[in-house]
């Protein structure tokens, strides 16, 4: 079994604890707005590998993932369309070294296709970029009924979780949508923590480089007081919902 790999990084800190071999797949189903990897959309490219060839990228650094209680870290792209590609390479990883599984995704997944996958998975990064369906669908081309109908499966399984949401100015932080985070967060048993990324221009380039128009042009990443609102606003929501009966 060979997986298409759009790139990896050996040292990652910001993908699950610890230090973190992240894995970049390839391809995606959703075309979002402000991604920075428009380059890992289409699912024909990539470099064909097998699991034991990932391993060999990993291996070398296995000291630093063990002594600093991280692990192995799968995003995209969107992994869970090479579920069972990525299913084997936790399988194996769990097994030959005991590390620590993440997988990155935005969800846009049915949950039988992901069977195998998540009960290697130890933890789930899992995106939830805007409540609205309609705004969801205008931001990455795609609605969000199935991300949240994967998010609940997720809780039903106990699944740990950390949710993520990127912060763009205009776009994903007005009040009713950060409210609603919150309140389907609370809905949510298994998660562990709320991660608010600032929106960021560093992908830009490569929009440019692939002959691309960026949708997002002139949005600016948010002020840390912004963040604090956001914040402010989610964790309210979640605990008033959680307190309702």
């Amino acid at each position: 079994m060979k997986g298409r790999i759009h790139s990896m990084d050996t040292f990652g800190t910001v993908d699950g604890p610890g230090i973190r071999f992240v894995l970049f797949m390839q391809g995606c189903a959703l075309q979002c707005q402000f991604c920075h990897n428009p380059d890992s959309w289409d699912t024909a490219q990539g470099r064909q590998m097998s699991v034991d060839e990932v391993i060999a990228e990993l291996e070398p650094y296995l000291v630093y993932y063990r002594k600093s209680g991280g692990g192995i870290t799968v995003t995209g792209g969107e992994p869970t369309l090479q579920a069972s590609f990525v299913a084997e390479l936790f399988k194996t990883v769990k097994e030959r070294f005991g590390l620590h599984t993440a997988l990155d995704s935005s969800g846009f997944c049915e949950p039988a296709n992901a069977e195998s996958l998540i009960a290697h998975t130890d933890l789930v990064l899992l995106d939830l970029k805007q409540m609205d369906s309609a705004r969801h669908q205008q931001l990455t081309s795609q609605p969000n009924e199935r991300i949240l109908k994967f998010a609940s499966w997720l809780a039903e399984l106990k699944k740990p979780m950390w949710i993520r949401h990127v912060l763009i100015p205009g776009i994903t932080d007005a009040w009713q949508d950060l409210t609603a985070l919150g309140r389907f967060v609370s809905g949510l048993d298994s998660v562990e923590r709320i991660e608010l990324l600032p929106y960021h221009r560093m992908g830009v380039y490569k929009w440019q480089q692939l002959g691309r128009s960026y949708p997002l042009e002139g949005i600016q990443t948010p002020s840390a007081a912004e963040l604090e609102r956001a914040k402010i606003i989610i964790e309210t929501a979640r605990k008033k919902s959680a307190a309702s009966p």
